[in-house]
């Protein structure tokens, strides 16, 4: 009888429970707060419980959840700030460098033509200084956005607002863009990266693989670039597979110069380092040579000529023209010194018939010369008059 009892006692128990709870989630709704059901407990009063929900629980996680959001964008914002200074950093270290460097080779320069070097590198740390800024200031934008838009949903769920369709729809319309417009979003992408490295500005010549020209503006989906014929070539920045910048730091120039069989090889190369050397020298206003000229020796035998290669280190942008001085004066050098630069020749052979009926040849050039007499072929080689 006493097992019935307590067993009696805690269906009992059971039942209450189950009621109390039911009155709960009556009252504090199916997911009830610590809030509701402590004051339920310690009041006993469906209305004060209720009324907690919306005076103390909604207003308090609410707070919270602003308070999180707060604190997120905070973080983010300085881990890209963190970022930038770190990138500006490092572009103004190699800027640093190479500042050195140019002092150092500089100090046989030009004052004007020094400061001038020295201006460029800085207007180079503030362009890359700038882009990191401008690059930091999109990111917390970005990041902003996406923290307040994920705080708001949170807000609407706690006001029992239904999410599902908001969220089903964005869904779609994110597929639909991410369909019909990846290509932009590639640009983007491509572009933010491309800003962040700083590969080119405007003002390098580069080579973008179907377009190569100087750079005339740089944004976040596409560069402009004009190529030496004038033409302005518009390129998306997710097409570019590949960056060759012609006018970074310093530049080469592989200078390949033919001479003949018969030339004196030791004599020609010694033209040629002179040449060089006196460009060097010189530090022309656009043919600046950074370094001594470097001569390579005998690169090549060719068909006609033997090939010596000398390379001279320039400034940017300056490689074209030091590379067309040292062509000019090279050749009036070889011209003074009397050596050869080959180059193909085509001998033409005019034949025509002569009065007396003998067919002479003469070879068109610089001198004629007269062949024998031909005697006619015979194609049938029996001795008869042919038909052609």
């Amino acid at each position: 009888m006493t097992g019935l009892l307590a067993q009696a006692e805690s269906a009992t128990d059971a039942v209450n429970a189950l009621l109390e709870v039911s009155r709960v989630n009556e009252v504090c709704g199916p997911e009830p707060s610590w809030v509701c059901e402590r004051i339920y407990d310690w009041t006993g009063s469906e209305g004060f419980a209720s009324a907690s929900v919306w005076l103390v629980d909604k207003p308090l996680t609410v707070l919270i959840i602003l308070l999180l959001a707060v604190i997120a964008r905070r973080v983010v914002r300085r881990a890209i700030d963190h970022m930038v200074e770190r990138i500006a950093s490092d572009k103004q270290h190699a800027e640093e460098d190479e500042a050195a460097r140019t002092a150092e080779e500089g100090r046989t320069w030009d004052p004007e033509r020094l400061a001038d070097k020295m201006k460029q590198l800085r207007e180079r740390t503030a362009r890359a200084s700038q882009r990191a800024t401008t690059l930091g200031t999109l990111f917390k934008s970005i990041a902003t956005t996406i923290i307040w838009a994920v705080a708001l949903m949170m807000l609407l769920g706690e006001f029992d607002v239904n999410l599902g369709p908001l969220i089903a729809g964005a869904g779609i319309i994110g597929v639909a863009v991410g369909f019909g417009a990846q290509s932009i979003v590639r640009d983007l992408l491509t572009g933010v990266f491309m800003l962040i490295e700083d590969q080119y500005g405007v003002g390098d010549v580069v080579d973008l693989g179907d377009a190569v020209g100087t750079v005339e503006s740089v944004g976040l989906r596409t560069t402009r670039l004009r190529d030496i014929s004038g033409t302005v070539w518009h390129v998306p920045n997710g097409a570019i597979a590949r960056v060759g910048n012609m006018s970074q730091l310093w530049a080469r120039v592989p200078l390949d110069l033919d001479v003949a069989y018969d030339t004196d090889l030791d004599e020609a190369m010694a033209i040629i380092k002179r040449v060089a050397d006196e460009v060097w020298q010189e530090q022309g206003e656009s043919t600046t040579v950074l370094e001594e000229p470097t001569l390579s020796g005998v690169q090549a035998f060719g068909a006609d000529a033997v090939t010596i290669r000398v390379m001279l280190k320039t400034e940017p942008s300056e490689q074209w023209a030091t590379a067309r001085l040292m062509r000019r004066r090279i050749k009036a050098a070889f011209d003074e010194a009397g050596i050869e630069i080959p180059f193909p020749q085509r001998t033409v052979w005019v034949r025509s018939g002569e009065p007396d009926g003998e067919s002479r040849e003469r070879r068109v050039g610089a001198f004629e010369t007269v062949a024998p007499p031909m005697e006619a072929e015979d194609p049938d080689g029996d001795g008869a008059d042919s038909d052609f």
